[in-house]
């Protein structure tokens, strides 16, 4: 994969794995970006399921089934680091796409499946002046340069030793100051 066309927004992806294996792969991706910290870059694992009434000795009953058997959705950036992640996990057979390379789901398809990544809507915008609420920054104030709504992070700047620094922080982690 050459740097040039890796995409910097998350995609869906679609991965193939063993039968069966889904909630497995689901939970090993899921481990893997919590140890290796890719929270930023792999933003959702997920198998979808649908609500289906089965009838078992005449009794109706409500179940989920699996929508997609074999196959476990992921939203991503793809790069060389959440690439290998992926392909490594145990269960995991490849990524959907021609030969080796990821085709990214069109949001065409998505919205096919009935999957559609929720709009956040947030109290603030570029030049508001926010105080961090959380994390390694908390109590710190700063003034958002940029929002980046697929991450859901806002960049402020801090005043760090006397220096403007920018800082990327989660929606979650500031409020706006009045």
């Amino acid at each position: 994969m050459s740097e040039a066309n890796m995409p910097e927004e998350p995609r869906w992806y679609v991965v193939h794995t063993y039968s069966g294996y889904e909630n497995k792969v689901k939970a090993n991706i899921e481990k893997t970006i919590e140890n290796r910290k890719l929270q930023d870059q792999i933003l959702e694992v997920s198998v979808p399921l649908q609500d289906v009434i089965e009838v078992k000795n005449g009794v109706k009953k409500k179940a989920q089934k699996k929508m997609f058997p074999g196959y476990v959705l992921l939203y991503m950036i793809m790069n060389d680091d959440t690439w290998y992640v992926v392909r490594n996990t145990r269960g995991v057979t490849g990524f959907v796409g021609p030969g080796s390379k990821p085709v990214p789901l069109t949001e065409e398809e998505m919205q096919s499946m009935g999957i559609q990544k929720d709009e956040v809507i947030v109290d603030f915008e570029v030049g508001d002046t926010v105080m961090v609420v959380n994390g390694a920054w908390e109590n710190m104030q700063g003034i958002i340069r940029a929002i980046n709504n697929a991450k859901q992070t806002v960049t402020i700047n801090i005043d760090i030793f006397g220096r403007e620094t920018p800082v990327e922080i989660s929606f979650t982690d500031v409020r706006v100051q009045v």
